[in-house]
């Protein structure tokens, strides 16, 4: 992991007339996940969730950012249970029980958006259903972070003191981003770390920030596909994203 300790010279300032376009891809990045988080439900495969993805992005006349991205195969990364992130769609049935991640990004007008949700199928433990209301609210804690002056580790130390005080794990493996031209650009942006550390934040920077919170231990592995991430322990894991910009009012979500 780089360190947090950098000047934030590389951290690309967007422009007004950038930050639209970034408005624009998040708009349709919100409306695909809402149709794919709507058409959830048991019996359906998550290679046909990955379908669907890429019939509505074809629809919207964007591209899929995922699909070929350093040899991914799919539009969608959906990650069940155990899974925390980057799972890879195949003929995997859905079930009554199970909690889905739907990581979706695409490209409009060469620009990135990128976000994510944790989807219950039909009932679930009352620990799971906490495991995801934390994971959500720790990522608007941290969005409550991104302001300006604020230091970038200000947004990792809100998400990672929230999640822990809830008892349960952040994963350390695995990080936010910026987002823009690029789909991964400076700086990194964990979900845990001490406050007032790394780069102060400025009007114009856009970032992704993602929480993957874990029921279990915090440890990870990379099955043997070379993507699909799960937890060491085989406890389940959430995650949500969104795209925001930073504004000299606060945080502005784009997804």
């Amino acid at each position: 992991m780089k360190s947090l300790m950098k000047t934030g010279d590389n951290i690309t300032i967007k422009s007004l007339e950038e930050i639209k376009i970034l408005s624009d891809a998040g708009k349709i990045l919100a409306d695909i996940i809402n149709a794919l988080k709507s058409s959830l439900k048991a019996g359906i495969t998550t290679k046909g969730i990955d379908q669907q993805a890429e019939q509505l992005i074809h629809q919207y006349n964007v591209q899929p950012a995922f699909k070929g991205y350093r040899g991914f195969p799919a539009c969608a990364c959906v990650s069940v249970n155990e899974q925390v992130v980057h799972g890879i769609p195949s003929q995997r049935v859905i079930r009554d029980g199970d909690i889905v991640s739907l990581d979706v990004g695409i490209i409009h007008r060469n620009y990135y958006a990128d976000t994510a949700v944790t989807v219950p199928v039909g009932t679930i433990p009352s620990s799971w259903q906490n495991l995801l209301d934390v994971t959500y609210a720790s990522l608007y804690k941290g969005i409550e972070q991104a302001r300006v002056d604020q230091h970038l580790s200000d947004i990792s130390h809100a998400i990672q003191r929230y999640v822990e005080d809830n008892h349960l794990s952040i994963v350390r493996d695995f990080v936010g981003h910026g987002i823009g031209r690029h789909l991964h650009e400076e700086p990194e942006i964990p979900n845990f770390g001490e406050p007032h550390q790394g780069p102060l934040l400025k009007a114009g920077m856009v970032f992704a920030i993602e929480p993957m919170v874990n029921l279990g231990t915090w440890h990870t592995r990379i099955l043997e596909d070379g993507w699909t991430v799960v937890t060491q322990d085989g406890k389940p894991s959430a995650h949500f994203e969104h795209t925001i910009a930073i504004t000299e009012n606060g945080a502005r979500i784009l997804t």
